[in-house]
């Protein structure tokens, strides 16, 4: 049986500035690529951090059904707070530890629904490594940004 992945990436021409995500879709069965979906978009003023989550909630919301899928960030503020601090924070009504409200509460709130109705396990992967799928990734993230950017 086929096993599906998401790599994502997100990039920004100055932080905040204009910014743009990438995800690259794939159903691998061994070492064979069966099918291949690429995404990407953008937004004119944005920060990076919001562009990692945006590729995450892409690919997610992407899939018509119900999934088993392992999606690779290279970003380890979504890796760490979609397996970690995510918890807390619901607990505490979107609010820190330290009681202040979460950055990019909707998005987050946004990643963890479309997240429920798939069984998901989450990878980081250094970036800027030479990982061909991770570089792809990039690569759209910066096509989705280039529409924003001005000169």
């Amino acid at each position: 049986m086929a096993k599906l992945y998401a790599f994502t990436d997100g990039a920004c021409s100055g932080n905040p500035g204009p910014g743009g995500w990438g995800a690259l879709l794939q159903a691998v069965e061994g070492e064979t690529v069966l099918q291949e979906r690429e995404l990407k978009g953008g937004e004119p003023a944005t920060t990076n951090n919001r562009m990692e989550l945006m590729a995450a909630i892409a690919a997610l919301e992407a899939l018509g059904r119900a999934s088993e899928i392992t999606i690779v960030t290279d970003s380890a503020y979504v890796k760490n707070g979609v397996t970690g601090w995510i918890h807390g924070w619901k607990r505490n009504g979107w609010k820190t530890a330290s009681k202040k409200p979460v950055k990019n509460a909707e998005l987050w709130q946004r990643l963890d629904a479309a997240q429920a109705r798939h069984d998901v396990t989450w990878e980081w992967v250094k970036g800027h490594a030479g990982h061909p799928e991770n570089e792809r990734a990039d690569q759209l993230a910066r096509e989705g940004m280039a529409p924003f950017k001005t000169g």
